[in-house]
């Protein structure tokens, strides 16, 4: 409730991955796959909502062991595919977040942030809205299951064409590469108080962006 008066750091605790609590990728439940397909998914969503970030060291390539002063990171993790692929998506969270004025202008006020879905607890999916003034506005989908979520619709603020700029399900993250062809285009079906709305799949696991590149009217 009072989110938007004050500013914050989304933080990664030191105390939370010591002291046998494990890593975090080590938290995540089930397999190896979604364990790191949790982690992605945790990531896009601590890059995406306001807040500053703060990554404790390790968690940025999955390190499985807690960190300890006594030696150094597991540097060579680097070196496998699936740690690869959290390297990678971290370094896009990096420069969506830098590139994407809706990402970060906005991020202490209330007009930055918009929820559009919060209470699908069913499919267990949540979807926001992240914009700035004069900047293209960005909406976050998350499905927090195994299971991927086919024609999942969205209602969102403006008709055209929503461009797929992040999709942590991708398979260069070491995800299924299940996705959107490169984005959706509005549907004139109303949804979560809009007039219009994307008709979407949500991957398993995972988070996706959609950022607003041809506008056709506002709602």
């Amino acid at each position: 409730m009072y989110a938007h008066a004050e500013q914050f750091v989304l933080a990664i605790s030191h105390d939370e991955v010591v002291h046998g609590k494990h890593s975090l990728l080590d938290k995540m439940p089930g397999d190896e796959w979604r364990k790191r397909a949790n982690l992605r998914a945790y990531l896009a969503l601590m890059w995406t909502h306001p807040g500053k970030k703060l990554l404790f060291m390790g968690a940025e390539f999955g390190q499985w062991r807690e960190w300890s002063h006594d030696r150094q990171l597991d540097w060579r993790l680097f070196d496998e595919p699936g740690h690869a692929g959290l390297v990678a998506l971290v370094r896009d969270l990096n420069a969506a977040y830098r590139d994407e004025p809706a990402l970060h202008v906005a991020d202490a006020k209330p007009e930055g942030f918009e929820w559009l879905v919060v209470d699908d607890s069913d499919n267990s999916v949540f979807a926001y809205l992240r914009k700035s003034e004069g900047a293209p506005p960005i909406v976050v989908a998350l499905n927090l299951t195994p299971e991927p979520r086919s024609f999942y619709r969205i209602g969102v603020p403006h008709a055209g064409f929503w461009q797929e700029i992040l999709n942590t399900d991708a398979a260069c993250y070491g995800g299924t590469n299940t996705g959107n062809l490169g984005g959706a285009q509005t549907r004139e079906v109303p949804a979560h108080g809009h007039g219009q709305s994307l008709e979407l799949v949500l991957p398993p696991l995972s988070a996706i962006m959609l950022r607003l590149d041809h506008a056709t009217e506002a709602a």
